[in-house]
């Protein structure tokens, strides 16, 4: 378990999309570093990911090009959030809508000669200022999101912004105050297994006085909480039969075990952790730089003390075998904070459309 990460290999800016939904920061001078072996790993796994970062509200989709390059190709939104994406579909969520993106590619075409995956916006709801964190999709392919600010799990309407599925059974009313700041999600076979809480609240923010071990791990299908002492819990991920957990407050990635309740640290990661993705033997994470007042007081500063490092803003994939950081994608400069990640097996080099480019006026498909 070993945290230490030599210099970035590269630095390199970052290519801005022909346009984008939301007005764009001038990026010209934000950059970033990869460790040198990430694209040989990405080529030799078949494997591209994505990440979105809510403080400067970007997706980016990262891949290989031509040359045998990272490419990261990113979109902005008013505040990209949570993140789904398969090799059919990919949903964002942003301030106040979720969208769907589909994929346009049939199986061995390419785009533009270089793009193996093409993401184009089909649908986008209109949701409020809900604070949606994770996103997935239930067994019918609809799409489910934990709704922060309702402190619920709810799915899209056709007549209203939401429409609650469950709620912790801490929560006695459905109100707009993030009670909990409920925010993870992991899947089992189409349907909610498991949630997240940064506290058991019941009352308006009351999480905000729980930060540091008030974290919970609730079982949805049995409504009871199966493990509790976390500081600040995000991203349960259900992976091979075991219960992947992000203790943020703290640093570490692990598991949960899921009779005991115990948690059981694997890696420590340098940032407070949001965002997990996992295939195989790897884990894909993502690590913001703590904020000075939000994240003050966790037991992250004296872990990162104690580790004698810093923290950074990186995306981090992790050999779930050994608990050794293999590979990372780190920014140096502008984006600070990022919230969810996913891996995309089988995919070279993805690539989305912006919401007024010249390409999503010319390109028309028809349905068979």
């Amino acid at each position: 378990m070993n945290a230490a990460m030599p210099a970035p290999a590269q630095a390199a800016p970052i290519q801005e999309a022909p346009s984008q939904l939301a007005p764009a920061k001038d990026i010209r001078s934000l950059s970033y570093g990869h460790s040198r072996q990430l694209v040989d790993w990405m080529v030799q796994e078949e494997m591209s990911f994505a990440f979105t970062s809510y403080q400067t509200g970007r997706l980016f989709l990262a891949g290989v090009d031509e040359n045998h390059k990272l490419s990261l190709m990113q979109r902005s939104f008013t505040r990209a959030m949570g993140l789904y994406v398969d090799p059919t579909q990919m949903y964002v969520a942003d301030l106040y809508q979720l969208w769907r993106f589909d994929n346009m590619l049939k199986e061995g075409e390419i785009y533009q000669k270089n793009f193996d995956r093409l993401y184009l916006p089909r649908m986008g709801r209109t949701t409020g200022d809900l604070d949606i964190h994770d996103i997935s999709l239930l067994e019918d392919g609809t799409p489910i999101f934990v709704n922060s600010l309702y402190s619920c799990l709810a799915t899209v309407s056709d007549t209203a912004s939401f429409k609650p599925i469950w709620q912790p059974p801490f929560i006695s009313k459905l109100a707009a105050e993030d009670r909990c700041h409920l925010n993870g999600l992991a899947m089992r076979d189409g349907k909610p297994a498991y949630v997240t809480a940064v506290g058991k609240s019941d009352s308006v923010e009351g999480w905000r006085h729980h930060k540091r071990d008030g974290g919970v791990v609730v079982d949805v299908e049995n409504n009871e909480v199966i493990a509790d002492g976390l500081s600040m819990p995000h991203s349960p991920r259900l992976h091979d039969g075991k219960l992947w957990i992000l203790n943020s407050g703290t640093g570490w990635l692990g598991t949960i075990d899921q009779k005991s309740g115990s948690f059981e640290p694997v890696t420590f990661c340098p940032g407070f952790l949001r965002g997990l993705s996992l295939h195989g033997d790897y884990a894909i994470v993502g690590t913001s730089m703590p904020r000075n007042v939000g994240f003050a007081g966790l037991d992250l500063d004296d872990n990162l003390k104690e580790k004698n490092t810093n923290p950074r803003c990186s995306v981090l994939i992790i050999n779930i075998k050994t608990g050794d950081i293999v590979h990372w994608l780190t920014f140096e400069s502008h984006i600070t904070e990022l919230y969810d990640v996913a891996f995309l097996p089988g995919v070279k080099r993805p690539m989305h459309l912006g919401f007024q480019t010249n390409e999503i006026r010319q390109l028309i498909t028809v349905e068979d």
